[in-house]
């Protein structure tokens, strides 16, 4: 996931809408497949992991018990 590992509970936008008009999914599993939910419509998609890193395009939202996005700068120098 532009290279940064999803989380399952992150929300991630794909290059292609879904058929329903919607991009943002919910990933559900991890695995050597991806199991995607649609935020729209909830239709159950699963994706090999590969495709799915290539389809990303941002992650939208991080999931409840997921790492934050990104350090703040100042956090990665004192260390």
């Amino acid at each position: 996931m532009s290279r940064e590992a999803a989380q399952p509970g992150d929300h991630v936008a794909l290059k292609k809408p879904h058929a329903c008009g919607a991009n943002e999914w919910e990933v559900l599993r991890l695995s050597a497949d991806v199991r995607l939910r649609c935020a729209q419509c909830g239709r159950l998609v699963t994706l090999a992991r590969r495709e799915f890193e290539r389809r990303v395009r941002t992650p939208t939202q991080r999931g409840r018990f997921s790492q934050p996005l990104a350090e703040p700068d100042d956090a990665r120098r004192q260390e």
